[in-house]
């Protein structure tokens, strides 16, 4: 066995003779448990935060979206639409218009987005699942289906037949407006649904069908703003991103479901450095009763190095005896700590121990990337307390 180890192992499991050395090493060893601990258990939150965050996303966005390069539209020719349908990554597409209006309910007015859609969309977006009250639209109707918080300030229930929905679209053109009246078009709407799905979306959106929103902004029965798509199953992103370049002549941008909620990848990956960072600092701090409690080793154990040292040990090893004790004391700090952490993980998944409502527990998540890299972090940052810690033996310490 190698020598300084075998040292550093006798060091670790056994008492000193002065009680305060042995008060520091317990603390410093409980601060590495207790820090690992809460560094694991709180970036399992957060990755369940995360996935709780995005499986908004997941349940109404596309796998990939088409939008035009220039412009607000752009046609779709029949032989396109052949292709898509002969396509080996994309298994539904649907069509889609959206447009910012104004909707009128009851003399209040809200702005929001008209959203038209064909049959085919709720193959690719689940929207019609998040119904929170009535139905989804059928085709070729006047029906639309509004978000809960544009219903809250127009204060719309469903099918009122004695107040319609109005919604305003401007008319396409150039010039000044002589008679504002003759500047919208307009179209009377019958609210048959309500979604529900978080605060942005319930106030963005009210669903209509395609044609009748080509019909209010006088768009051509093959003109639409954006496509969407769902590949299938094992497709490659990738190869289906070319392919579309391909079949639209590179006249369309292509969005993944990841593209499309940039801002929200980019908060979320900033908020999960910035924990990490504040309870690494937590750790650092920890570990500085670490590299108290081995210089206080140290220095009760000087004449055995000097011993040693008399014995033909050079300084190296004596060096490596409180590096190893160190590194023993934080792996095993560390791998107590990370115990302590998945058991508490795994009691909240299966016994939901701390809950956000009567109903929902607070999300977390089990992931082996958070064991890694906490453990990881333990490592490293143990190592270099440790290395300065035995660094403080020199020749000085044993004259």
């Amino acid at each position: 066995m190698n020598f300084p180890f075998y040292i550093a192992r006798r060091y670790t499991v056994s008492f000193s003779k002065s009680t305060a050395i042995n008060i520091i090493t317990g603390i410093a060893a409980v601060g590495i448990m207790v820090s690992a601990m809460a560094l694991f258990v709180v970036l399992s939150v957060f990755s369940g935060l995360r996935t709780f965050s995005l499986s908004f996303a997941n349940d109404t966005d596309p796998d990939l979206k088409a939008f035009p390069t220039e412009g607000k539209s752009f046609l779709i020719t029949p032989n396109q639409e052949s292709a898509l349908k002969k396509s080996e990554n994309i298994a539904v597409y649907s069509k889609i218009i959206e447009e910012r209006v104004l909707f009128s309910f009851s003399e209040k007015q809200e702005v929001a987005y008209l959203k038209g859609v064909d049959t085919d969309y709720t193959k690719v977006s689940h929207f019609d699942k998040k119904i929170y009250a009535g139905q989804w639209i059928q085709p070729n109707t006047s029906q639309v289906v509004a978000g809960y918080g544009i219903a809250h300030k127009l204060s719309m229930g469903l099918f009122d037949f004695n107040n319609a929905l109005q919604v305003f679209v401007p008319k396409p053109g150039k010039g000044p407006i002589d008679n504002p009246e003759e500047a919208f078009n307009e179209s009377f709407l019958t609210p048959i649904g309500i979604y529900a799905i978080n605060d942005d979306l319930d106030k963005k959106y009210v669903f209509a069908n395609l044609n009748l929103v080509q019909e209010l902004l006088q768009y051509q029965s093959n003109q639409v703003s954006a496509i969407e798509f769902q590949l299938k199953p094992n497709a490659s992103e990738s190869k289906a991103i070319a392919e579309l370049e391909t079949v639209f002549k590179n006249k369309v941008a292509v969005k993944t479901r990841a593209s499309l909620n940039d801002s929200l990848h980019k908060m979320l990956n900033t908020e999960n450095i910035a924990i990490y960072l504040i309870f690494t600092l937590v750790i650092i701090v920890a570990l500085f009763n670490l590299i108290g409690a081995l210089i206080m080793m140290i220095l009760d154990k000087k004449a055995n190095l000097k011993t040693l040292f008399n014995l033909g040990s050079d300084l190296r090893d004596l060096r490596k005896i409180f590096l190893f004790q160190g590194l023993l004391l934080s792996v095993c700090g560390g791998i107590i700590g990370l115990l302590l952490g998945i058991g508490f993980v795994l009691l909240q998944q299966h016994f939901a121990l701390i809950m956000i409502t009567p109903s929902m527990a607070y999300p977390i998540e089990f992931r082996l990337t958070n064991i890694i890299l906490v453990f990881g972090t333990i490592l490293i940052l143990g190592f270099l307390a440790s290395w300065i810690a035995s660094s403080r033996v020199n020749k000085n310490l044993l004259d």
